[in-house]
C-alpha cells in the first residue's frame, strides 16, 4: 500500500503538542515518517502566528532543512488558497518558487486550479490534483494536465463515515469511468480518517495519514505522534 504522511496541515500545538510547525520540526518529523513506512511526506509551511504560507523564502527554509536531513525524502506542500489572497497571488508565488518540492497539490474545488496545476507541471515539479466533492470533478476531468498527475487525491467533505466513503467510491467510479488511470488516493479528516483508510485498503487505492487530518490512532486514542500514526496505517493495511 502506498502511503503518504501529511504531518500538520493548519493543525496547532495547543491541539497536539507533536505537531511540527518550524522548519526544523518538519524536517525531524519528515525523517521519523519515513523511517516508521511513509512513502511521501505532505508538509504545509507555517508562519509564526500559526497560520500557512506559501511564500518562496519561507518554503525554501523548511525545503533546506529537510533536505539536511533526509535528502532522499519525497516530499510535497499544498498551494491552497487559504495561503495566500487568492488565485493571483497563488500564481505568483508559485511562480516565483525559487527551491521546488518534489511535488505540489492543486485542489479542483478552487478558482484558478487548472492553471496553477499547469505552472506545477511547467516548473518540473511532479502534480497531485485533487477532488473534494462530485461538483470539483467535471474541472479535474477537463484540465489539460489530468493524465500527468502522479495521483488524484479524493478527499470527502461529508463527515459522517458511511457517507464519505461512499462519496469517495462515487468520485473514483466517475473518475475511472473517464478513462483515467492515475492512481487515486483516499483520505479523510477526523472522525473519517480510518474508514477512508480502510476503504483504500479494500478497494486497492493509495492513502495518507498524518495529523494534518487527525491526531487519533484506530482504536480511539491519542497518537504521541505522527509516526505512530504510520505504523498504525502499516498495520492496519497487512505491513
Amino acid at each position: 500500500m502506498f502511503l503518504k504522511a501529511a504531518v500538520n496541515g493548519g493543525r496547532s500545538q495547543a491541539e497536539h503538542p507533536t505537531v511540527p510547525v518550524t522548519a526544523e520540526e518538519i524536517a525531524a518529523d519528515t525523517l521519523a515518517v519515513i523511517s516508521a513506512g511513509a512513502d511521501v511526506v505532505h508538509f504545509h509551511v507555517r508562519t509564526p502566528d500559526g497560520g500557512q504560507t506559501i511564500r518562496p523564502d519561507a518554503l525554501a527554509e523548511v525545503l533546506s532543512a529537510i533536505r539536511a536531513v533526509a535528502p532522499d525524502a519525497v516530499v510535497g506542500t499544498t498551494t491552497g488558497l487559504w495561503t495566500c489572497s487568492g488565485p493571483e497571488e497563488r500564481y505568483a508565488l508559485v511562480k516565483s518558487w525559487e527551491v521546488l518540492p518534489d511535488f505540489a497539490s492543486v485542489a479542483f474545488s478552487e478558482e484558478g486550479a487548472a492553471e496553477t496545476a499547469s505552472l506545477v507541471v511547467e516548473r518540473g515539479m511532479v502534480l497531485e490534483s485533487a477532488v473534494w466533492t462530485m461538483d470539483d470533478v467535471p474541472a479535474l476531468l477537463a484540465s489539460p494536465t489530468l493524465h500527468e498527475n502522479v495521483r488524484i487525491l479524493i478527499e470527502p467533505v461529508e463527515e459522517d463515515p458511511e457517507e464519505a466513503v461512499a462519496a469517495a467510491r462515487a468520485m473514483a467510479a466517475r473518475i475511472r469511468e473517464a478513462g483515467v488511470t492515475s492512481p487515486i488516493l483516499y483520505h479523510g479528516d477526523g472522525p473519517t480518517v480510518w474508514p477512508l483508510v480502510r476503504a483504500a485498503v479494500e478497494d486497492g487505492h493509495e492513502t495518507r495519514i498524518g495529523f494534518e487530518d487527525g491526531t487519533d490512532l484506530p482504536d480511539g486514542s491519542d497518537a504521541s505522534d505522527n509516526a505512530a500514526l504510520v505504523r498504525a496505517a502499516r498495520a492496519l493495511a497487512g505491513g
